[in-house]
């Protein structure tokens, strides 16, 4: 099957140029639903998520939602919005949260990937100033949190709320979830209100 109909893998187009031209495609792209674009240090990429890819990103979200309500935490789910500087960078998260407040920036940042390089996304996090991101890759959970100018590797999530979290539970989850959502939100939710006990 030629790539381009296989809707479960991601499509990917990379293309340098300046910030304008950034803005002249993202508009060109509005009201597309499924495309997130990125933009950082000349470099311009399209992402059409395939479907476990989408259904991944759904499945953690719903994980951290779930943790973020029964830890009766405020926070505001903001999905995939545009979170931008101008002239500097663009990015959309497949998943993104203000936690305690609401910030124009997200506090997490969660990002779905199945290609390499997660981690060189890091500077464009950098650049918005995003306290915390998620990198779902090869199957891991890797977390960063910004501290003194970088993103330092972490173990368990330094947000408020979210510093809780039982991080292995969730990876088990998310690797349940590749196969059934269902059970895999079934077990989170009883071992989240055991624990809770």
């Amino acid at each position: 099957m030629s790539p381009l109909l296989n809707k479960t893998t991601d499509q990917r187009i990379f293309h340098y140029g300046t910030w304008e031209q950034f803005k002249f495609i993202q508009k060109g792209f509005d009201g597309s639903c499924g495309v997130r674009l990125f933009y950082y240090e000349g470099t311009i990429e399209i992402l059409m998520p395939g479907q476990d890819h989408e259904t991944l990103a759904r499945v953690i979200g719903y994980l951290v939602t779930t943790f973020l309500v029964e830890q009766g935490v405020f926070f505001k789910p903001t999905g995939a919005m545009t979170q931008e500087k101008s002239g500097v960078v663009s990015a959309q998260a497949d998943e993104s949260y203000c936690i305690e407040r609401v910030t124009p920036i997200p506090d997490l940042s969660i990002e779905v990937v199945f290609t390499s390089g997660g981690t060189s996304k890091l500077e464009r996090y950098k650049a918005l100033d995003v306290p915390e991101v998620w990198f779902w890759e090869d199957r891991l959970l890797k977390l960063y949190h910004l501290r003194e100018g970088s993103y330092k590797p972490i173990e368990r999530s330094q947000l408020p709320g979210l510093s809780e979290l039982d991080i292995d539970l969730l990876r088990r989850c998310i690797l349940m979830g590749e196969t059934d959502a269902g059970e895999a939100i079934r077990v989170f939710r009883r071992e989240i209100e055991h624990n809770l006990k």
